[in-house]
Formats: structure tokens, C-alpha cells, sequence
């Protein structure tokens, strides 16, 4: 059986890899490593089809180094043992050439999965590559993370994708017996969503469906040809992120019905179950702060729960939060604030503190007036005593306004008595 276009013409090296020159172009960061022959244990973090296992496959082959692979979908602690005893043998102790064990999806991989591989990491028995979706930080347990250095993929340009199929036309056998008359590539590059291999995937499909050596394609040839291929919902495509959004927007609407039907179509889609709790962390606090500060709590436990519990039954638990959000009341008082508040310290740069407010650990701070007139809240009557607590030169300058809703509407009255007009309150 006939590999598929994308596996066919993979890049065997650098001069074939097309995108990510801030990486693997002539003053690319890996370009240099690999040109001294030091590559460190790394991860590789970017969108789905933009390169990551083949980058990893010419590091090895470029530095002349054993490549070992696997897969987080279905390996084991047991699989990755085996890979690294038989990458100690191939490579040893003292050589530079130790082997490189590429992970591809290692965000897939449990916390013990994880931990199976910081000796061999830690002890250079291998080079460790992971490829990566989703952000490193949130997905790689903190001692593998800082044993190895992160690069980000970007996304596919146009030009890129582009690129991509003039390669595919010129290099590959197949397509070579071909005449094909690439007229229009809006389609192609929609249906991609910006994976590479997706691309290449539908392109295949469109020129097998095509009977004849001449091929025509066209924008309408491949919806006609590629729509009845396409799934009801893409992950990593437009429609993900026209579905979240649809998600996000019926919470903040509080609209419950809305919420809980987007919901289960990326469920149905095979959505990663964490990344919707996640988007529903930051709504909890974007959208409804303070108004419901439990919302916060709700939002973190589901994502505390839904990363324990697996599916079906975290479907349960992220339908119960989606509604308790929906029927929040909304504030984005909070979200608000630092907005303006940041965009005051680009404005104003580094203020000074207030002498009044600064430490004073030593005897010389003293001596110049650091923290002299603080007052202590919890010396004074209600544990409060009004004092300055912004520089000078924005003194007064509000940032909190608190929103319409019961719970803020008794913070705006607690403001008023204590700061009696101060900040507008």
C-alpha cells in the first residue's frame, strides 16, 4: 500500500523544511545547535501539522544520532523502559552522540509516564524531543519541563501552505505523471485549517478522485469533491474555534440551553475535555469575578476533576459548571481593571513607591525616611486608616469600578465609606 503524500515527500533535511526560519533557518537557533553538534533535551510546541516530528527526525539524522520514537496515544511506562535501556546500549556514557528519544503528543503522557523519563533525561542517556499541542507549562510535570528547553512553532502562513503544494506537484512521483493546473488553492488551504498534512491530505484526495492525467482544481472542484470528507467538527481547523466561541458567548449571555449545546458538540467532536474546562476557568474570571466569586472555585474544581476523571463521565461535570456559569451573574469589573492598570504602567513606566510604603530592612533605609507614616490598617478603628498607596504622580487615578450586580453593588457602598469620594467612589 502506497504511503500518503505527506509521508512521501517528508523534508529528509533542512534545506527541504519549509517554515519556522526563526528556528531552522540559516541564523535559526536549532540550525547552530546542530552545526556545533549539542542538542539539548527540548520540547516542541506548536499547532498540529507544522512540522514537529520531522524537525526531530532531521536533528537526528543531521547529527548522525540513534532516533528512537513513540507515541503518547499508546505507549506505556513499560514502552518508554524498554526505549531507554536500548538507547543507554546504542549510545553510552561517554559519547556525545547519545541517542535522541522523540515523543510525539507528550501532553498525552501521565504524570508517571513522565516521571519514568527525568533519569534518563537528567543522566544524558538520551536527548529527550517532545512534540506538543498544547502550552508545555500547563501539560508537562515542572522537573521534566526544566530539564528541557522550549521552542514554539508558528502556525502555517499561506505562502507556506502554498509553498507545500508546488513541492508536493514537483517532487513526488506519483503527481509527476500527472498534469495538474493548481487555478485556485482558497479551498485547499480553508479545509487545511493550517495543518500541513491535513493540506497535503485533501490534495491527495481531490487528484485521486480526478479521473485523467489533466486535473483541473479549482475552489469549487475540491468543496465538491473534500465536503462530504470533512468532519462535523475539526479540532484543530476554524470550526474549532467558531465553536468555543459560540461555547464562551452563551455562558457570558447567560444562556444555559446554548452553552450545554456547544458544549456537546465538542464533545462529540473529541474535544480535549481540559481545554474546555480550561476556557471555562478564564470565564470565571473574565466574565463574572466578582459578581459570583464562587464561580472562580466552581471553575478550577471542574478542571481539578475533569483532569482525574476521564470520559464519559466528565461530560457530567462540565455540563453541571457550563450552566452554574450561564446562571451567573456577570462582572467584567476585574478583567477591566488590570486592562487599565497595565496600560497606565506602559504609559508612566517604573513610578517611584512612596517612601511611606517601602521596606526598610536595613538600618541606612531607615535612616532615609523608608516607611516612616506608614500606618498599620489594623491600628485603627475598622482596620482601616486612609493613606496614599499609588505614586504620586497618578494619585487618584480609578481603576476598580466596581459593576451592576448585588455583590459588587456592595462593594461599590463599602468603597464610598471608606475612601468618601476618593477614586469616584
Amino acid at each position: 500500500m502506497e504511503a500518503p503524500l505527506a509521508e512521501r515527500i517528508r523534508p529528509k533535511n533542512l534545506s527541504e523544511y519549509i517554515s519556522q526560519l526563526h528556528l531552522v533557518g540559516p541564523e535559526g537557533s536549532l540550525t547552530q545547535q546542530i552545526k556545533r553538534g549539542i542538542i539539548p533535551s527540548l520540547i516542541l510546541w506548536g499547532p498540529p501539522g507544522t512540522g514537529k516530528t520531522t524537525l526531530a527526525q532531521i536533528m537526528a539524522q543531521e547529527s548522525n544520532r540513534p532516533f528512537y520514537e513513540l507515541s503518547a496515544i499508546n505507549a506505556g511506562v513499560k514502552d518508554v523502559r524498554e526505549v531507554i535501556e536500548k538507547a543507554k546500549q546504542s549510545g553510552g556514557m561517554f559519547t556525545t552522540k547519545n541517542p535522541i528519544l522523540f515523543i510525539d503528543e507528550i501532553h498525552r503522557f501521565s504524570k508517571s509516564q513522565q516521571d519514568s523519563l527525568l533519569a534518563a533525561v537528567e543522566r544524558g542517556w538520551v536527548t529527550l524531543i517532545g512534540a506538543t499541542t498544547e502550552n508545555p507549562s500547563f501539560e508537562v510535570i515542572p522537573a521534566l519541563l526544566s530539564r528541557c528547553q522550549v521552542y514554539m512553532l508558528n502556525p502555517f502562513t499561506k505562502e507556506d501552505l502554498e509553498a507545500l503544494l508546488h513541492r508536493a506537484m514537483e517532487v513526488d512521483k506519483a503527481l509527476l505523471n500527472k498534469k495538474i493546473d493548481l487555478q485556485e488553492t482558497e479551498a485547499l488551504l480553508r479545509l487545511s485549517g493550517g495543518d500541513g498534512r491535513k493540506l497535503l491530505n485533501v490534495f491527495e484526495l481531490v487528484i485521486n478522485a480526478s479521473e485523467g492525467e489533466d486535473i483541473v482544481i479549482t475552489n469549487d472542484r475540491v468543496m465538491q469533491l473534500a465536503q462530504k470528507n470533512t468532519v462535523l467538527y475539526d479540532k484543530t481547523g476554524e470550526q474549532h474555534y467558531d465553536i468555543i466561541s459560540a461555547f464562551i458567548k452563551s455562558m457570558r449571555g447567560s444562556d444555559p440551553n446554548g452553552a450545554v449545546y456547544w458544549l456537546a458538540r465538542m464533545i462529540e467532536g473529541g474535544e480535549d475535555l481540559k481545554f474546555i474546562a480550561r476556557r471555562m476557568l478564564i470565564l470565571a474570571s473574565e466574565d463574572i469575578g466578582n459578581a459570583n466569586p464562587t464561580a472562580l472555585i466552581m471553575a478550577n474544581n471542574t478542571f481539578q476533576a475533569v483532569s482525574t476523571i476521564g470520559y464519559p463521565e466528565s461530560r457530567i461535570i462540565l455540563s453541571q459548571c457550563a450552566v452554574y456559569l450561564a446562571n451567573s451573574p456577570k462582572s467584567n469589573a476585574t478583567y477591566m481593571a488590570i486592562g487599565q492598570a497595565q496600560s497606565i504602567v506602559k504609559q508612566t513606566g517604573d513610578l517611584p513607591v512612596p517612601l511611606h510604603l517601602r521596606n526598610a530592612p536595613t538600618k541606612l533605609m531607615k535612616e532615609l525616611g523608608y516607611g516612616d507614616e506608614y500606618k498599620y490598617s489594623h491600628d485603627y478603628e475598622n482596620n482601616f486608616a486612609e493613606q496614599e498607596f499609588l505614586p504620586d504622580a497618578i494619585s487618584g487615578t480609578t481603576f476598580y469600578e466596581p459593576g451592576q450586580n448585588s455583590r459588587e453593588n456592595a462593594d461599590r457602598e463599602f468603597l464610598k465609606r471608606r475612601w468618601k469620594g476618593k477614586y469616584g467612589y
